[in-house]
């Protein structure tokens, strides 16, 4: 099964790379279809029980109108209100349940040399991954189709932490918000090694409602930095925890994707995902 849902992740992927760089003509579920290698009715099956929403659904939630609208929307204090009640309607925030805690000095003093780090890989939704963590949270979350790659990245993070291929509780549980249904996810707490404005960027993304959009002007505003926008932008690139610290829920203030670490096909997935699951 996992594989399969890799897999799956690949064609989908597929498809939305090819909605995104040929919307303006509207393409037909045919040419979606064949350009994924499938026939009309099984990519229609296979988009619908990925997404939850029909390929024609997911490609309105790609539009530059559906995001301006909901930065539209952001601007009338949508983000103060989750700001003040951490609950967006039936909604539930990663502010609810997600939690930073930084990493001392002496934690990450000399590489991480007093740090013993548990990783393992898994699939998602949204393709590979690799996850890592301390005993106090997780430190790493990446996605990345080599993985050899992935975990070369993580030991440079810290080179000299013990690093174990081994699962452990506060991953799985992690693991749990590449479902549809949050309801079981216990409080996760996020163990990370960052500047005290990293940090402080980073807890404003878990404040952004699922299926919800914001600007990195507005993030900057949200922690009284209202000219630091390009240095947010920076810090919202260096996030070590993809999907669970929702930078890619951040896009440009004319309603453009923009950039993202782990690639904007994934980005677009991420944010159509989470518009077709908004009762969630």
């Amino acid at each position: 099964m996992p594989h399969q849902q890799n897999q799956n992740y690949i064609k989908i992927a597929k498809a939305i790379e090819f909605i995104s760089l040929n919307f303006k003509e509207q393409p037909s579920l045919e040419l979606i279809s064949q350009a994924v290698g499938l026939s009309p009715f099984h990519f229609q099956r296979l988009f619908t029980q990925w997404a939850g929403v029909s390929p024609k659904k997911f490609m309105q939630y790609l539009s530059l109108e559906y995001a301006k609208g909901l930065l539209k929307n952001e601007k009338l204090s949508l983000l103060d209100t989750s700001y003040e009640t951490g609950l967006s309607g039936t909604s539930r925030l990663h502010d609810l349940f997600v939690k930073i805690e930084a990493m001392t000095p002496g934690e990450y003093k000399n590489g991480g040399e007093q740090l013993d780090i548990r990783y393992q890989f898994s699939e998602s939704v949204f393709g590979n991954l690799l996850i890592a963590s301390t005993e106090k949270g997780i430190c790493h979350l990446s996605f990345e189709e080599d993985n050899q790659k992935s975990l070369t990245q993580l030991k440079q993070s810290f080179p000299n932490a013990n690093h174990r291929k081994s699962k452990a509780g506060n991953q799985e549980n992690a693991l749990q918000f590449f479902q549809k249904n949050w309801q079981q996810i216990e409080n996760i707490k996020l163990h990370l090694k960052g500047s005290p404005f990293q940090l402080k960027v980073w807890e404003s993304l878990l404040k952004i409602p699922k299926s919800c959009l914001t600007s990195y002007g507005s993030i900057a505003k949200n922690i009284d930095k209202p000219n630091a926008s390009r240095a947010v932008g920076t810090a919202i690139g260096s996030n070590p925890v993809a999907f669970l610290i929702p930078c890619h829920r951040v896009i440009q203030a004319n309603g453009n994707i923009g950039e993202y670490r782990w690639g904007n096909t994934r980005k677009s997935a991420m944010i159509g995902w989470e518009a077709a699951s908004k009762i969630v």
